[in-house]
């Protein structure tokens, strides 16, 4: 256990220094969140009552697509800088490399969450329960990253893979879309009764993910 916590960590380091020292994913993300949401913001042009029913699907839909740009090049730079290959034939567990680049890829989501939140508040004008949201965030982010890592690695291995990317993920994460959608009703002041099952099924949806990209990601990132 220790020794898999150790690869887990090292993985999970090495990914985080890289981005430190280049600043470009993040920076992308972050970019992408912001102008996503000023367009929203100037196309919709929602009335005060019509923005907390309208506004946590435009919250979620810009998470999702500036997600899916750090995860499309969670392995893409790995592959394009030969690194991947170095990781392969060391001396590492293929679950504890999939449980890295998942810690990772839920961190870089999590800074740019945490700006695109607060870029909503400001443009759309919404009082928001942050205790709510972030328990959907949670839920929701862990589920995204999971799901997002493993196909992401099935998309490394095609030409395509920016365009693969989307088309294998984003029907599969339809059930958690959906889920932090209706999950988010209280931190918008609706319906506060109504996220428990909604949390539980979120919760549901990241142990399976996780169960089975742990399981399969050992075939996924052979040629």
């Amino acid at each position: 256990m220790t020794a898999f916590v150790g690869q887990v960590y090292a993985v999970l380091a090495k990914d985080l220094l890289v981005e430190w020292r280049s600043r470009d994913l993040v920076i992308a993300m972050i970019v992408f969140a912001f102008l996503a949401l000023v367009t929203f913001n100037f196309a919709l042009d929602l009335r005060p009552d019509m923005v907390s029913a309208v506004g946590r699907g435009v919250l979620w839909v810009v998470v999702v697509f500036a997600g899916t740009i750090g995860l499309g090049r969670s392995f893409a730079a790995e592959r394009d800088q030969g690194t991947l290959e170095g990781l392969l034939i060391a001396p590492l567990d293929r679950s504890a490399l999939f449980f890295a680049k998942v810690l990772g890829n839920l961190l870089f989501m999590a800074l740019v969450e945490l700006v695109a939140v607060a870029a909503f508040v400001a443009l759309f004008n919404v009082a928001i329960d942050p205790l709510p949201l972030a328990a959907t965030l949670a839920l929701g982010t862990l589920g995204l990253a999971a799901t997002g890592t493993l196909f992401a690695g099935i998309a490394s291995n095609t030409r395509a893979r920016e365009v693969m990317l989307p088309v294998l993920l984003f029907p599969i994460i339809v059930p958690i879309l959906i889920g932090v959608v209706q999950a988010s009703q209280p931190a918008f002041g609706e319906g506060a009764a109504r996220e428990a099952p909604w949390l539980v099924l979120l919760a549901t949806f990241d142990v399976v993910y996780l169960a089975a990209g742990a399981v399969a990601f050992e075939y996924v990132l052979e040629e």
